[in-house]
């Protein structure tokens, strides 16, 4: 998505963060999740997503995959927190 590298642009990111897992969210409905290198863990609770660098934790209710292609993941559900983990 172009959209999110002009975000990134915008805010400075440098060019390790192009590798970041990076989202966007839809509330009540779900979030895409772009750069994902391995699905970590998964449950209908909460979900852990790896990237080259870095990793993040979704957790939220009724998760479930949408879709999973080239480092595109979609997750459907209710999205309640997206944090970084180590």
């Amino acid at each position: 998505m172009e959209f999110l590298k002009e975000i990134a642009k915008v805010l400075g990111a440098d060019a390790a963060g192009a590798f970041r897992v990076q989202y966007a969210v839809v509330d009540g409905k779900g979030g895409y999740f772009q750069n994902v290198k391995r699905l970590v863990q998964f449950s209908s609770t909460e979900v852990v997503l790896r990237g080259r660098t870095g990793a993040v934790r979704v957790e939220g209710e009724n998760l479930s995959l949408g879709k999973y292609f080239a480092g595109d993941l979609v997750i459907e559900g209710d999205i309640a927190r997206v944090e970084r983990v180590t």
